[in-house]
């Protein structure tokens, strides 16, 4: 099975990364293919941008990669309740290729932060747009307090009620 994997963030350090490329490598026979969205900064998108240079060519990567998946994982940063600037803007821009970005792939998605609320924000709002997008969401979890719950120098989430649900959601995948 092609795991896409990725953290909606451009931060190079980035936590939900981190995330993302544990709970893909938890799929089992996974290939796992780690993308980082720094790789596809474009500029901000605007109609008039589109209609003066048409849609970039990482935008057409990006859509690409994901044709390209089996399955997707994805961890969103929260940025004052919302996605980060930089995902966004690459979703708009792919989202101008074609509305299903997701193209009916199964998707898992998770949020992580520093404090309590693991980003519970941005998650609400991915998982209720995603259906308009064609990801075929196979379950959505957040880890909050992430430097309290992940060992950085094994690469492991330690808390464990994140990790059954995670794995519950993995089985949800496997069986498709």
């Amino acid at each position: 099975m092609k795991v896409l994997t990725f953290g909606a963030s451009n931060s190079k350090n980035s936590i939900n990364k981190q995330l993302a490329f544990y709970a893909a490598q938890k799929i089992n026979n996974a290939d796992v293919s780690l993308i980082d969205i720094n790789d596809f900064e474009m500029p901000i998108y605007s109609e008039d941008r589109e209609k003066e240079s048409g849609i970039p060519k990482l935008a057409h990567d990006f859509y690409n990669a994901i044709g390209a998946a089996d399955s997707i994982v994805m961890s969103f940063a929260e940025y004052n309740g919302s996605y980060t600037s930089a995902y966004k803007n690459l979703f708009d821009w792919t989202s101008r290729i074609n509305m299903k970005v997701f193209q009916s792939k199964p998707v898992i998605m998770l949020s992580t932060s520093p404090g309590p609320s693991g980003a519970q924000s941005v998650l609400a709002a991915a998982q209720a747009s995603a259906p308009y997008f064609s990801a075929n969401l196979i379950g959505a979890i957040s880890l909050p307090n992430f430097y309290d719950n992940f060992d950085a120098e094994k690469g492991i989430v330690t808390n464990e009620t994140f990790n059954q649900h995670l794995l519950s959601c993995i089985d949800k995948l496997s069986i498709r």
